[in-house]
C-alpha cells in the first residue's frame, strides 16, 4: 500500500504541477498562448477559461476529501488532455505532450482507485 500511494502521490502531484504552471502562463498574458491557440483553431476568449479551468483541477487533485469534485476534476483534464491531442493532431503541430499528462493522470486515477479500496476492508 505504501508503494501505491507514492505513486499516487508522484503522479497525482506532476499532473497538478503541469496544470499550475499552465494556468500561471495562460493568466500572464503571454501572447504565445493566445498565437498557438488560434493556430489550433481555438478562439482567444478560450484562454482564461482553460486557465481557470486548469487552476481548479490542479487544486482540487491534491486536496484531501472532496470526492466527487475530484471524480469532476479527473474527467475535466482528461478532456482537456484529450482536446488537446486531437487538436494538435488534426493541425500537425506537436501532440505528445498532453497524450504523456492523459497517462500520468489515468496512473494518478488508477491509483486512486486502489488506495480507496484497500481504505474500505
Amino acid at each position: 500500500m505504501k508503494k501505491d500511494k507514492i505513486i499516487y502521490w508522484i503522479a497525482t502531484g506532476l499532473v497538478s504541477l503541469a496544470m499550475l504552471m499552465s494556468a500561471f502562463i495562460y493568466f500572464s498574458g503571454n501572447p504565445q498562448v493566445s498565437e498557438g491557440l488560434k493556430l489550433i483553431g481555438f478562439p482567444g476568449y478560450m484562454v482564461p477559461f482553460l486557465g481557470l479551468a486548469k487552476l481548479l483541477a490542479a487544486i482540487v487533485l491534491v486536496i484531501p476529501n472532496f470526492e466527487k469534485i475530484k471524480e469532476w476534476a479527473y474527467a475535466g483534464l482528461a478532456y482537456i488532455f484529450i482536446g488537446a491531442a486531437w487538436s494538435h493532431i488534426s493541425t500537425s503541430t506537436p501532440f505528445v505532450g498532453p497524450l504523456v499528462l492523459l497517462v500520468i493522470l489515468g496512473i494518478s486515477y488508477w491509483f486512486r482507485g486502489r488506495l480507496a479500496a484497500t481504505q474500505v476492508k
